[in-house]
Formats: C-alpha cells, sequence, structure tokens
C-alpha cells in the first residue's frame, strides 16, 4: 500500500471521527423562574441558532411555577417548529404554562420526585380566569399533546378538572386539577425517562459523549426583558408624556420633548419584539404624535387636531400593554388600564416636584448666576418698561406664549398668561415686572 493511500485513509477517518463528534453537540436552555415575555426571544433564537449551526439537540431544563400564558405560547410554538430534536428535561416542577412548553418537546425526561400539570389559568390575584381562557388553554395543551402523540385527554385534565378520565379511575377526579408524578407521568406517556442526570438522559435518546453547550441571554435580550418590567414600561411612558406635555406648554422643540420621543420608542420597541404592540399600532401613534406637532408649530391654538393625537397617542400606549392572545380577559385591560393611570399620575406629580424643588437645588444653583449686578457699581439694569402699562398694541409674531408686539411703534419682547394670540391681534399690557412685559388679547 502506497504512502498517499495510507494519507488519504487517515484523513478520511479523521473526518469521519470528526463528523460524528460535531453531530453530537447540545444546546441546554434553562427555564427556571417565572415565565415572562423576554423568554421567548431568547428561546426563538436559541432555535434558530441550533437548526443553523446543525446541533443534534436542544434541551429545556425546566423547574417553573409557570408564568405569562403569552410568553409560554410563543416558546411552545418554537420548539414545535424546531427541526432540531428537543428534549424537556423537568428537575423538580413543570407546573401551569411550563407543562405548556414541556409537552411541546419531542422527548420528556423528569428527575424523580418531580411534578407536572395544574395548567388553568388564573389572574393576578391568583383566581381562576374566565371560561373563555381555560378554553383556550384546554385547546393549546389538547393540539400540543396530539402534535407529539399523548393523550390529549390527560393535558386537558391538567387545565380541567371536569374532563374526565374513565379508562383511569385513578387519575379520574372531578373536583382536582390534574398534577402527575414522575412516576405517573411515565406510566401515561408524559414522560419518557427517569433520571436526575443530564448525560443519562442524553444516552437514553442515542446521543453518547454530548458536547453540551449551555446557552445564555445576550445584552440586547437582557435589554428587552429589562424594559418589559411593568415598572420600568411604566416610567417610560410617564417620561413620555411628561415630555411631550412639557413641549405642548412651551415654544418650540428642546430636550423634554426630545427625551419623551426617545423613551416612547423604547417602550414601543420592546413591544414589538415582544409581539405586544403591531404594526398598525405603533402607525397609530405616529399619526397622532405628528397631528400634535402640527398642533403645535403650524395651528393657531390647541385644538381639535392636537386632542385627537393626544387620544391616539394614548389609545396606541393602552392596546401596546395589552396581552396578543386570541382571548383578552378583563383583568388585561384593568391592568392595562392600571398601569396608564399610574404613568400619568406619576408624571403629574413628577412635574409638580420638578417644578417646585428643581429651582432650590444644588444641581441648578450650578446652572444659573446668583451674584448681583449693581447700578452703584457701574452695570446697567434693564431699561424701565413700567410706562407701558396698559398701553394697546399689536402683535407682529404668533405669542405661544412668547413673542414680539409693537406698542407706541416701538418692537417689544412679550409674553402672554399661558394663552395663545395670533400673529396682528389686538393687545393690551396687562403688567410690567422688571423687563417681562405681559399682555393679552385686547
Amino acid at each position: 500500500m502506497s504512502k498517499k493511500i495510507i494519507m488519504f485513509l487517515f484523513f478520511i477517518g479523521v473526518l469521519v471521527v470528526y463528523g460524528q463528534n460535531s453531530g453530537k453537540k447540545v444546546f441546554v436552555i434553562d427555564i427556571s423562574g417565572e415565565i415572562d415575555l423576554g423568554l421567548a426571544p431568547y428561546v426563538e433564537r436559541i432555535v434558530k441558532e441550533a437548526e443553523t449551526d446543525g446541533l443534534h439537540a436542544i434541551v429545556l431544563k425546566v423547574n417553573t411555577f409557570g408564568g405569562r400564558v403569552d410568553a409560554a405560547t410563543r416558546i411552545k410554538d418554537a420548539i414545535l417548529r424546531s427541526k432540531v430534536l428537543t428534549i424537556a428535561f423537568v428537575n423538580n416542577r413543570a407546573i401551569s404554562a411550563g407543562a405548556l412548553i414541556t409537552i411541546s418537546a419531542q422527548k420528556i425526561a423528569m428527575a424523580p420526585g418531580s411534578s407536572i400539570g395544574a395548567t388553568t389559568v388564573v389572574d393576578q390575584s391568583g383566581q381562576v380566569a374566565t371560561e373563555k381562557y381555560q378554553s383556550y388553554m384546554r385547546s393549546e395543551m389538547r393540539s400540543t399533546a396530539e402534535r407529539n402523540k399523548r393523550r390529549p385527554d390527560i393535558a386537558e385534565a391538567m387545565v380541567d378538572q371536569r374532563v374526565v378520565l374513565k379508562d383511569l379511575p385513578e387519575l379520574d377526579d372531578s373536583t382536582k386539577l390534574l398534577t402527575l408524578t414522575t412516576e405517573e407521568a411515565f406510566k401515561y406517556g408524559y414522560c419518557d425517562f427517569i433520571s436526575d442526570d443530564l448525560m443519562k438522559v442524553l444516552e437514553h435518546f442515542g446521543i453518547d459523549n454530548p458536547e453540551i453547550i449551555y446557552t445564555n441571554t445576550n445584552w440586547a435580550e437582557d435589554v428587552v426583558r429589562f424594559l418589559s418590567n411593568p415598572i420600568i414600561s411604566g416610567i417610560l411612558i410617564m417620561i413620555g408624556m411628561v415630555g411631550l406635555f412639557t413641549e405642548v406648554k412651551t415654544p418650540g422643540w428642546g430636550l423634554p420633548g426630545t427625551a419623551g420621543i426617545i423613551a416612547l420608542t423604547l417602550f414601543f420597541g420592546t413591544n414589538y419584539i415582544l409581539q405586544l404592540a403591531n404594526i398598525w399600532e405603533i402607525l397609530i401613534f405616529v399619526i397622532g404624535l405628528g397631528l400634535l406637532l402640527v398642533e403645535i408649530f403650524y395651528i393657531p391654538g390647541f385644538g381639535f387636531l392636537g386632542v385627537i393625537g393626544i387620544l391616539m397617542m394614548f389609545g396606541s400606549m393602552f392596546f401596546g400593554l395589552l396581552s396578543d392572545l386570541p382571548i383578552i380577559t378583563g383583568d388585561d385591560i384593568s391592568a392595562a388600564i392600571i398601569q396608564l393611570a399610574l404613568s400619568v399620575v406619576f408624571g403629574v406629580i413628577f412635574i409638580f416636584v420638578l417644578s417646585k424643588y428643581l429651582p432650590k437645588s444644588a444641581v441648578w444653583n450650578r446652572l444659573i448666576l446668583f451674584q448681583e449686578e449693581k447700578i452703584q457699581e457701574g452695570f446697567t439694569s434693564n431699561p424701565d418698561l413700567s410706562y407701558l402699562f396698559g398701553k394697546e398694541g399689536r402683535a407682529l409674531t404668533q405669542l405661544r406664549p412668547a413673542g414680539i408686539a409693537l406698542i407706541e411703534n416701538k418692537r417689544v419682547d412679550v409674553v402672554t398668561e399661558g394663552e395663545y394670540i395670533s400673529a396682528d391681534s389686538q393687545i393690551v399690557v396687562l403688567k410690567v415686572e422688571g423687563s417681562k412685559v405681559i399682555v393679552r388679547q385686547k
């Protein structure tokens, strides 16, 4: 045998060994704690990466009491669509939404002493949700079980105690939700292997000597998860409203409005990623903002367009707080109203506190000059305009509320008490405070 043939065979052998080892990579996804909306993009990304990189399997390490149904539904959909083998490894418990995620996997392994079930939907106070929600959850559990060839009636019994399992009298209790122990789950097809050792679980499903890769969320997913927190999203709404309110009450465009737009962009961007806000809700907000800007810069006064714009913006934020599930309960609507109302209340409080205490703060004191410049020391003060009191004139520019007026054939910087006065309107001087001339429309 020639040297070239030996080298060729050696090369082929190396490729075969490498190919066998490279096909045994396994991603591990941690499904623990509360299931929230921030978890769904992470699972979806890992499933796509596993398919792209040609991994052998995805293991879902489940230990949760549940969480949001809409988040669990997205995770379930991603797992069912996976072209890579999916294995749910229940270590301790897979309760409520955790059970839906678990049965979406092609294979299920459970550690001894674990449990799975109790999937009925409850509201924020822990009370059982309405029949519409229970019906939706029953159908989700049933269809998921059917997809992976598991008994659908057992999955339904985890949601509704009224489901009858006549051929399983030991499980048929019309007064209690169904929750299976590890042994019961194994007996009735909701567990394929019992072990608390991940390596043994993988070996049982034909994955020998695997390279286990423990995955983590990336920085973008961490940011989205942080911004999706109800407290943070409420703060973003508050900043947005305070900023836009400030721009409505002051001429031009400045820092408050910019901060408000950034905050609301983060709010809608996060909700769009989490599939709470859709493109139509974002479009409604943009149109509402456009109407508000037109009202501020181009139309005298604050009227119909401004009101419509504000209503559209509030409406889009309200719907952006609602779940994307087909069924929306009264609790969902109440939670969205409360969160939006709290943002408004705290926004008003923030404006009040800012206006009252900021001028007295050390930070504010560094931004303004307190040194007096007296006439006796050679400084020239502002001209005395007190003679303008009671005089009449004409607005040369729009007063929103500041502008320029012609009084006794002199151009004078004036300000209203808050109302809008259009150009060429007749005005009268109400009072003079130093160099500040306050006017109203005649």
